[in-house]
């Protein structure tokens, strides 16, 4: 790696870069409520508009991802800038739903530069383990920054700020990672082996690593579903959705920060099995909670979610290593499209157990039942990952002993 390259400085920015992206996940699930009453929105529709920042994502991924080798990490992290500021400055001065598409689908192609440009950026300065370590470190910002996200836009709702404000808030950490990125010397980028794009692609036909790009799609839904929806699903619970995301999440950037020992003892494999399961057993939990134990089954949720994206990221980076920065971009790119695809069926689900629970609830009854049936539906997601993850750890096992 080239001496001039400040590594400290260039991992803080990446981190502020997913700060930025996670607190347009996180505020925008706090003023979805408000986006519905504001622009006469249904939950279908509200889904479409989540679409967008979904959406948005695996593209920039998909055009990231084989350019990385090519134009590297510089030029890659200024199109998320510039994206990002756009992106809400237009969200901010919407107008109804057609311009809340575009402008969020912006943002969102912002979210999945940085991704493109950061992961293999950090890969490429780590060995081996300490790939899948920092990368979880590094990830460890996003459930942070719906922490921050989540606490600022419940603070601004009681005072009665607008949605807007709360938007223009996430343009702090944008300008600070733009600050910090600025004048910087990027590491030269490491191909695998000599591997070109051409040989990325070769690698990721794999069965292994197909098999990984659907787990990826599950892993997503599993986690982004039940997060992205939960005011308009917890609502009514008593508890606050805003307090339970920020317990989710809180827990979520602690694991990922202590990831290093977890990932060792277990390896990446019996990670991914045991977060199968408690994903499960946390959103079966939520389908039926109210008052005080659906904080318990967010914990849960948070535990089994926690090590998800980075494991598998983590996972792809040490096992298949030859697919390159472009293996890992459509990796992350597969796992937002498919949340992408199930966000207006989501929305569609809750309207839909709305008008069921409407013809025996009356009241805050309905928001209720309608809620619980909703995130009942997605309980299959993670189940089907138990017996996904349970073959990778155990075939994995096998081959290492073979």
């Amino acid at each position: 790696m080239n001496q001039t390259v400040n590594a400290n400085r260039l991992f803080l920015a990446s981190c502020f870069a997913l700060i930025t992206t996670s607190m347009a996940f996180g505020i925008r699930a706090g003023v979805l409520t408000q986006l519905g009453v504001d622009f006469k929105l249904d939950n279908e529709q509200l889904g479409y508009v989540n679409q967008m920042a979904f959406l948005g994502f695996p593209i920039a991924m998909m055009i990231g991802g084989p350019l990385y080798n090519v134009l590297g990490p510089k030029k890659i992290i200024w199109v998320a800038f510039f994206t990002h500021v756009i992106g809400l400055v237009m969200t901010i001065y919407a107008g109804g739903f057609w311009s809340l598409l575009l402008s969020t689908f912006f943002v969102g192609f912002g979210n999945g530069t940085v991704e493109a440009a950061c992961n293999p950026m950090i890969s490429d300065m780590f060995e081996g383990k300490e790939k899948t370590k920092m990368l979880n470190r590094f990830h460890m910002w996003f459930p942070g920054g719906i922490v921050i996200a989540t606490l600022l836009s419940q603070f601004m709702t009681d005072a009665n700020l607008g949605w807007q404000l709360q938007i223009a808030a996430i343009l702090v950490p944008a300008v600070i990672y733009a600050y910090l990125f600025y004048g910087q010397a990027f590491p030269a980028t490491v191909v695998e082996g000599g591997a070109s794009t051409g040989e990325n692609f070769k690698a990721m036909l794999s069965p292994l690593y197909l098999f990984m790009l659907a787990c990826m799609a599950l892993t997503a839904i599993s986690e982004f579903g039940p997060e992205q929806w939960i005011g308009p699903i917890m609502g009514q619970a008593g508890a606050s959705p805003m307090i339970i995301l920020a317990i989710v999440t809180g827990l979520m950037a602690v694991g990922r920060y202590f990831a290093g020992p977890i990932v060792h003892k277990l390896d990446a494999g019996g990670v991914l099995l045991v977060s199968a399961i408690l994903t499960t057993i946390g959103v079966y939990l939520m389908s039926s909670a109210t008052g005080s134990m659906v904080y318990v089954s967010a914990i849960i949720f948070a535990l089994g979610v926690c090590y998800f994206w980075p494991t598998m990221i983590g996972y792809v980076a040490e096992n298949i290593p030859l697919t390159g920065a472009f293996g890992l971009s459509i990796m992350g790119g597969m796992g937002m499209f498919a949340t992408s695809i199930f966000q207006p069926i989501i929305g569609s689900w809750l309207d839909s157990n709305t008008a069921e629970a409407a013809k025996t609830q009356t009241g805050d009854a309905i928001a209720l039942v309608a809620g619980q049936a909703t995130m009942a539906q997605m309980v299959l997601f993670p189940a089907i990952l138990i017996v996904a993850f349970a073959g990778l750890y155990f075939f994995g096992k096998k081959a290492k002993h073979a």
